[in-house]
C-alpha cells in the first residue's frame, strides 16, 4: 500500500484549527475523490461511545481528515510516545549501521528513573537499528539513552534535534525535555501526535519495527541474545493493527498512538490519559475508535498489561 502525503504545513494546520473552532471538523489535506462505504457512513452518524481518554483524536490516514476528536489541540504529557520522535531523529540521521557500545550509564538510567528497560548488558555492542527495536518494542529507556548519547552527540544536543524536528513538522503544541518522555515538560497535543505518527510511519524501518509483536536478536560475537516483546497489545488482537507506540507515567496516564488498516483504508489515532494506571484502557479505547471509524463490530476484549509496572 502506498503512503501518500497526508498532513500539511503550519499554515494549513492553523487554517484547519480555525475551521474546527467553527464547524467542529478538521481536514489537514485535500480529500481524495473517493466514495466511503455506506457502512462506514452509517457509523459516523453518532460519535464513538464509551471512550475513556481525556484527550484523543481519530483521523483518516490517507486524507488526513479528522473523523473525531476530544481536546485535540490541548497539550498533554505523552510519556513514551516521545520515543517516536527519538526514533525519527535517529532514522533521519541515516546511520543505522552505527555500532554503539552499551555502558553502565545506559543501564543505570532506566533503573534510576524506574523506567522500562530492554535489559541491555553493559559491554554489548549493538547497531543503531537493533537499538531501535530495543527502544520501540519493550520501550527500553536504556536503549533510548544509548541512542541519544550517540546521535546528539550528547543527550542535550539530541533533545535540541528533537525540538528542531518538531518545528520542522509544524508541531506547534509540542515540546520535548527528554528523549524518553518521563518529564512533565515532554508534551504534545493529539493533533500534533497524528502529524508525528504520520511522519514516523513514512520511514519504512520504523513502520516495520512498530508492527512487530516481538523481535529475537540471536547472540553474536559482540552481544548477548535478546528477546524484545512489544508493549502494544493491540497488535495481533485487533485485526489490521500496525502500530505505533504505548506510554504511561503517573502524570500522563495510559497513552497510545495507533494505526490500523482495513480494506485498503488506513486510520491513525491517539488516546491520552485513558486511565491513571496500567489497566489496558488505551487498547479498549483504540479498538472502539477503530470499530467506529471502519464501521466494524469486532469484539472489544483487550488484555490487561502487567499492573504497577515501571514508567514508560
Amino acid at each position: 500500500m502506498s503512503r501518500s502525503p497526508r498532513f500539511r504545513a503550519a499554515s494549513t494546520v492553523a487554517a484547519s484549527i480555525a475551521v474546527a473552532a467553527v464547524t467542529g471538523t478538521c481536514a489537514l489535506a485535500p480529500a481524495r475523490a473517493a466514495t466511503a462505504s455506506a457502512k462506514a457512513a452509517t457509523a459516523f452518524r453518532h460519535p464513538p461511545r464509551s471512550i475513556a481518554a481525556y484527550a484523543a483524536e481519530l483521523a483518516d490516514g490517507t486524507t488526513g481528515k479528522q473523523l473525531w476528536g476530544r481536546r485535540q489541540y490541548s497539550p498533554r504529557p505523552i510519556a513514551s510516545i516521545t520515543k517516536v520522535m527519538t526514533a525519527l531523529v535517529v532514522v533521519q540521521a541515516r546511520r543505522l549501521g552505527r555500532r554503539i557500545k552499551i555502558t553502565a550509564a545506559d543501564v543505570e538510567y532506566a533503573r534510576e528513573h524506574g523506567a522500562t528497560s530492554a535489559g541491555l548488558r553493559p559491554g554489548d555492542v549493538l547497531t543503531a537499528r537493533q537499538l531501535l527495536y530495543a527502544m520501540l518494542l519493550p520501550s527500553g529507556a536504556d536503549a533510548a539513552f544509548a541512542l541519544a548519547s550517540s546521535f546528539g552527540p550528547g543527550r542535550q544536543a539530541f533533545v535540541r534535534k528533537m525540538n528542531t524536528t518538531a518545528r520542522r513538522l509544524h508541531l506547534v503544541g509540542t515540546h520535548f525535555a527528554t528523549f524518553v518522555g518521563l518529564s512533565l515538560h515532554d508534551h504534545s497535543t493529539p493533533r500534533n501526535l497524528l502529524l508525528l505518527g504520520e511522519a514516523a510511519m513514512k520511514q519504512l524501518v520504523i513502520s516495520d519495527i512498530v508492527a512487530r509483536r516481538r523481535y529475537l536478536l540471536h547472540a553474536g560475537p559482540h552481544h548477548h541474545r535478546y528477546l524484545w516483546q512489544n508493549t502494544n497489545l493491540l497488535l495481533g488482537r485487533y485485526p489490521g493493527a500496525i502500530g505505533i507506540k504505548t506510554g504511561w507515567t503517573p502524570s500522563a496516564g495510559e497513552c497510545l498512538l495507533f494505526e490500523a488498516t482495513h480494506n485498503k483504508r488506513v486510520l491513525i489515532g491517539v488516546v491520552l490519559d485513558s486511565a491513571p494506571t496500567k489497566t489496558g484502557a488505551t487498547f479498549t479505547d483504540a479498538a472502539r475508535l477503530l470499530n467506529w471509524g471502519f464501521g466494524l463490530h469486532y469484539a472489544v476484549r483487550m488484555p490487561r498489561p502487567p499492573a504497577h509496572g515501571p514508567a514508560e
